[in-house]
């Protein structure tokens, strides 16, 4: 006769050796005892609540006896009300393994993908993303060939999930994702396109982060011409998790930042008025107000920052006068002009001796978490404010400040996998390396190595 380890037998075993009674053990447990009875008879599943109590009294680690309450839970036909607690509770305790194995059984069933699917949207809200995206893969696979929405929401949320800060991964996330856009409902097409404009913008890919805004700012505008300017009554089951009005300006700003980068900053100045403008908008919150006054202070800035990258140096202390008391702006205010410097040959120490503080604390922090941005913009952000600073400093012969610059670029490129950065700071420390220390020639052959290593 082959013996099956049950978790019955584990308890009988258990009270066996401790010499409990049952009504010990229900004290001991806070489990009644009527039930510790039903149990060990055998005429009584044990609930997910129950069985953590139970492995808890018995001093086990939390988790203990799992895979045995998996195997009940499939003894004959899937218990869906017994298997969503235990998959919400594999998810808590990060038990990924058994998630995996009862997603896979129950896939034998196509009836339980939309539970399932539901359960992962309940984990991904929580911040269980790790859990959900065993599910959402799990979903997508049996749902590939369907094209249906849900099988759209599965790549959105993996995609979300995947986001980090190797920006190689990044890029092949977005690509995976990109195609499946038009087949989500078209307010989540907002922020998907919001989503991948972020990560291409990042990535420094401006045609696409173009084409995207372009995009989500026609279905923007579209969507709220009917819900604003038509008789027609509207009515959506979901909403956007921004106003409306958010995703038509934010499409201004984007493609204004993108005309930036190629050099149109007549073109960029156009796309400031757009979004500098905020007659037209209908929404009165009070998230709404403080949209429309941080675009508005974002119009001036953006203003004057365009005239300083035309070249016109009367403008900076104009520009520096209004940054200065906007901490979550100085950083990326430095970064272009350090650019327009750069170009013009400006001489800009005052200013950079006057936020030296910022500077200094920036650098230190490895650009976390300055901004409003994502977390791949602001990592892109840092790079470049990095890669202006050290040009600046090398070519007016503060060596070892460049170097510095350099090598800390050098160290936040190689951990974010942005190979163009690499490029830039490699050719810098190349072109200046007869005024590089010892020790700093020591770590960037260090930092070499990592990248041949990756």
């Amino acid at each position: 006769m082959i013996h099956t380890t049950t978790i019955r037998s584990e308890l009988e075993s258990y009270l066996r050796k401790s010499g409990l009674t049952i009504n010990q053990f229900a004290d001991k447990s806070k489990v009644n005892s009527g039930t510790i009875s039903t149990i060990l008879k055998g005429t009584r599943p044990i609930a997910m609540k129950q069985l953590d109590l139970i492995v808890s009294a018995m001093g086990l680690p939390e988790g203990s006896f799992y895979g045995l309450y998996m195997n009940d839970c499939f003894d004959q036909s899937p218990n869906w009300r017994r298997l969503r607690p235990f998959l919400s509770r594999c998810a808590e305790l990060d038990k990924l393994e058994y998630i995996q194995k009862v997603v896979r059984l129950m896939m034998d069933n196509l009836s339980y993908i939309p539970a399932l699917f539901d359960t992962a949207e309940e984990l991904f809200n929580q911040g269980m993303q790790a859990a959900a995206a065993v599910i959402y893969e799990s979903v997508a696979e049996s749902e590939k060939y369907q094209h249906s929405e849900r099988l759209a929401l599965c790549h959105y949320r993996l995609f979300c999930i995947s986001l980090g800060q190797d920006q190689e991964r990044n890029l092949q996330a977005a690509t995976k994702f990109e195609g499946f856009v038009e087949r989500l409902d078209e307010v989540d097409q907002l922020d998907a396109l919001k989503d991948l404009a972020n990560t291409y913008l990042s990535l420094r890919q401006w045609s696409k982060v173009d084409e995207l805004a372009e995009l989500m700012g026609r279905k923007a505008m579209i969507q709220y011409k009917y819900r604003y300017e038509t008789s027609k009554r509207y009515d959506h089951p979901k909403e956007p998790k921004r106003p409306l009005f958010l995703y038509i300006v934010y499409s201004y700003l984007l493609r204004s930042a993108v005309c930036d980068e190629l050099g149109d900053y007549e073109q960029a100045l156009r796309y400031v008025a757009l979004y500098s403008d905020m007659s037209w908008v209908k929404e009165d919150s009070e998230e709404a107000q403080r949209i429309i006054e941080q675009y508005q202070l974002w119009a001036v800035a953006n203003t004057y920052l365009y005239q300083v990258m035309m070249g016109k140096a009367e403008v900076i202390p104009e520009y520096v006068a209004f940054i200065e008391s906007k901490e979550s702006e100085i950083i990326h205010a430095l970064t272009k002009i350090l650019q327009a410097s750069n170009r013009y040959d400006f001489n800009i120490d005052d200013i950079l001796h006057q936020f030296e503080s910022q500077i200094s604390c920036y650098i230190d922090r490895k650009g976390m978490a300055i901004g409003t941005y994502t977390h791949q913009v602001e990592a892109d952000r840092y790079t470049s404010f990095l890669t202006e600073l050290s040009s600046y400093y090398l070519s007016r012969g503060k060596y070892e400040s460049g170097i510095q610059c350099v090598l800390d670029g050098l160290a936040s490129a190689t951990e974010i996998h942005n190979n163009d950065a690499i490029l830039k700071y490699v050719r810098l420390f190349e072109l200046f390396r007869h005024a590089a220390s010892q020790e700093a020639q020591h770590r960037y052959h260090i930092l070499i190595s990592e990248v041949k290593g990756k």
